[in-house]
């Protein structure tokens, strides 16, 4: 998926959205500071395998996945990271690390952190590094339908499962 193609996408389901360009960024907390966005309300999507299948986990830029916290939130046995080579193909229009949080358009399941339904308005990647989607919460939860949770810790170092 594009940008263009998400934004056709949006634009077919009468969502309110803005674009935002900046300098090219890689990591969530900088893409915040650049686009003038706090950490919390800026959705990083993480790829993960849930007994073994591909899903996203979004959480807020200014917290980590917590695999032991997705892992009971999922009911599963196993809970880790993808490597980039488990996800690449799925997403050929996308840079790496760039993918949207809209999993129903990859068919995979999205478990979205508890902490980012407490925002009004959240933001994300677009498809590159240099685009956000600023969009109401409410949308994006109508849209997607994500299984809400809580997965995420501050800390510096997310616990493995």
């Amino acid at each position: 998926m594009s940008l263009t193609t998400l934004k056709q996408f949006l634009d077919s389901q009468q969502i309110k959205y803005i674009v935002i360009s900046h300098s090219v960024a890689y990591t969530a907390q900088g893409i915040a500071a650049l686009a003038h966005i706090p950490g919390k309300e800026l959705a990083k999507t993480v790829i993960v395998k849930i007994d073994g299948v591909l899903a996203m986990a979004v959480v807020p830029a200014s917290r980590h996945v917590d695999l032991v916290l997705l892992k009971a939130a999922a009911a599963a046995k196993t809970a880790e990271l993808a490597s980039e080579a488990d996800f690449k193909s799925r997403f050929p229009d996308c840079e790496t690390g760039a993918m949207p949080p809209f999993g129903n358009l990859y068919q995979m399941a999205v478990i979205a952190d508890e902490n980012l339904a407490r925002d009004q308005v959240i933001a994300f990647n677009a498809c590159t590094h240099r685009e956000l989607v600023r969009l109401t919460w409410e949308d994006f939860e109508r849209l997607v339908k994500p299984k809400i949770a809580n997965i995420s810790t501050g800390d510096a170092k997310a616990r493995v499962a």
